[in-house]
């Protein structure tokens, strides 16, 4: 069966480290370095989501002292984005 699906072109890959919002915030970060545009106001990725004590979406911390992955994982925070806001 897994030399069919194989074949089909239908692999079942495991996440790595570069995935989610991190990883995704982390290469917006580097084009805009790229394009040069440090004439912009600071912003840093923050974490937003959900959490059993506020079911609202609401900010969590910023993105390198909270992990999202690690707090859907530990099923602390749901419904999580990383997006941009002034510092």
């Amino acid at each position: 069966m897994d030399g069919e699906r194989a074949a089909a072109g239908v692999v079942s890959v495991g996440k790595g480290y570069a995935e989610g919002p991190a990883a995704e915030e982390r290469f917006a970060e580097l084009e805009r370095a790229e394009r040069g545009h440090a004439d912009e106001p600071e912003q840093r990725p923050a974490v937003f989501g959900s959490t059993a004590e506020d079911p609202e979406r609401h900010f969590l911390g910023w993105l390198g002292d909270v992990d999202p992955d690690d707090l859907f994982a530990s099923g602390e925070a749901w419904g999580l984005s990383v997006r941009r806001v002034k510092a």
